[in-house]
C-alpha cells in the first residue's frame, strides 16, 4: 500500500491549479486524469475582469487576476514557460450609446481599473462606432498548459492515467486500490454527476461551442476581438472564434445551430471569407449564484469537492484552490460565499 497525501480526480483547471499547491508545498498525490478534453481544455482561455454585456465587474476581480499572476509564474518555475498571453480585449461598441455607457461606467471606483477611455478603431474587422480595451484583460495558452503541466506530472510519477473506479474507494480505510490518502479530492466538472459522493451538488451544464477558422485575409492585430464572441489568432494560422451559452441542447454532439449561431456571429464582423477547420464543444458546471462549490463532505472529513467555476475557470481555479489548500491544511475558514455549507440543510 502506497501512502499519499492526497488523491485528486479530474483534469481541469480545478484539478490542476490544486496540484500546484500541493507541488508547491511539497505534498505527496496522485492526480487521477481520464486523458479526456473536458470543459476547461477546450476554452479560450480568456481572463477578463469585466463582464462585458453589461460593463459590470464580479467579486474579488483584482485579487484573483493578481494571484492568477503570481501562480503563473510559479508554474513556469517547473514548466519553464510562462502561459499568460497580455493581449487586450477590445470591445466593438454596438453603437454610441454603449461607448457612452463605457465612459460613465469607467468613473466608477469598482471598474475605472479595467476600463480604458482611450478608444480605438481596428483594422480588418467591422467596428463603426470603435472599441474599447480592457485593461488586465489577457488569456492563456491552453493547450500548452494543459500538455506541459500534464506532461511534468507524469514525469514525476503524479499522473495515474486512468477513470477513478468509485466502488474501490473504501471510506473508511481512506484507501483506494493500492493507494492509502489522507485526503481526497474530487474535480471533476460535470462528471460529478456520476459521482456517489458528491452528485448532489448543485451544478448546471452549460454547453460551449466555438470554432477554429482560416481567415481569407489575417488581421493586423493581434488582440482579443469581442463582439458577440471572442475572436482571437493561435499559433497554427488559424483562429478561435467562441464560445457559445447553451443550458437547455445538453446531448453530446455538435449542435449545428450554434455553429451557425459561431458563423453568423462572425460574419458580422469580418468582412472577408473564412473557412471553419474544427468545431468544439464542452460542458461548463455552472451553479446558480456563480460561485464555486468548495467544501468538505459531511459524513466523510477527508472528501472533498471543488467545482462549479463556470465560465471564469481560470481565475477561480487559481485563487479558490489556495482556499481550499489552506482550508484543509490549516483549518482556515472558507469564505461563505463559495463554501459547500451554503446549499447543505
Amino acid at each position: 500500500m502506497e501512502n499519499v497525501d492526497y488523491i485528486i480526480v479530474g483534469d481541469g483547471y480545478a484539478a490542476l491549479f490544486f496540484a500546484h499547491h500541493l507541488i508547491r508545498e511539497g505534498k505527496s498525490f496522485r492526480l487521477f486524469s481520464e486523458s479526456r478534453k473536458g470543459a476547461s481544455q477546450v476554452s479560450a482561455g480568456i481572463i477578463n475582469p469585466v463582464v462585458l454585456k453589461k460593463f459590470t465587474t464580479f467579486w474579488k476581480a483584482q485579487e484573483q487576476i493578481d494571484y492568477l499572476k503570481i501562480v503563473l509564474s510559479e508554474i513556469a518555475s517547473y514548466t519553464d514557460k510562462n502561459y499568460l498571453i497580455e493581449q487586450p480585449i477590445h470591445r466593438i461598441f454596438h453603437d454610441e450609446n454603449e461607448k457612452n455607457l463605457w465612459l460613465k461606467k469607467s468613473s466608477s471606483e469598482e471598474l475605472q481599473n479595467f476600463l480604458n477611455t482611450e478608444f480605438a478603431q481596428l483594422e480588418d474587422v467591422r467596428n463603426p462606432f470603435g472599441t474599447g480595451s480592457v485593461s488586465q484583460s489577457a488569456r492563456l495558452d491552453v493547450a500548452s498548459f494543459f500538455s506541459d503541466i500534464f506532461a511534468y506530472l507524469e514525469s514525476k510519477n503524479y499522473l495515474v492515467k486512468e477513470k477513478l473506479d468509485y466502488s474501490q474507494i473504501n471510506p473508511v480505510e481512506n484507501t483506494y486500490k493500492e493507494f492509502k490518502f489522507k485526503n481526497i479530492l474530487f474535480c471533476e466538472g460535470m462528471g460529478v454527476t456520476e459521482n456517489p459522493f458528491f452528485r448532489d451538488i448543485p451544478v448546471i451544464p452549460n454547453k460551449g461551442h466555438h470554432i477554429k477558422v482560416r481567415l481569407q485575409n489575417d488581421l493586423k492585430t493581434s488582440v482579443t476581438i469581442k463582439k458577440k464572441h471572442f475572436l482571437f489568432p493561435l499559433n497554427n494560422g488559424l483562429y478561435f472564434y467562441g464560445g457559445t451559452y447553451d443550458r437547455d441542447q445538453l446531448h453530446s454532439k455538435i449542435d449545428d445551430s450554434a455553429v451557425e449561431q459561431l458563423v453568423s456571429g462572425l460574419a458580422e464582423i469580418y468582412p472577408f471569407d473564412f473557412e471553419v477547420k474544427d468545431i468544439s464543444f464542452g460542458f461548463r458546471p455552472t451553479v446558480k449564484d456563480r460561485r464555486p462549490i468548495v467544501g468538505r463532505h459531511k459524513s466523510h472529513r477527508d472528501f472533498y469537492v471543488f467545482n462549479g467555476l463556470g465560465a471564469r475557470g481560470i481565475l477561480n481555479g487559481s485563487f479558490f484552490s489556495k482556499h481550499l489548500y489552506d482550508f484543509i491544511e490549516n483549518e482556515v475558514p472558507l469564505p461563505a460565499e463559495i463554501s459547500l455549507e451554503r446549499f447543505l440543510p
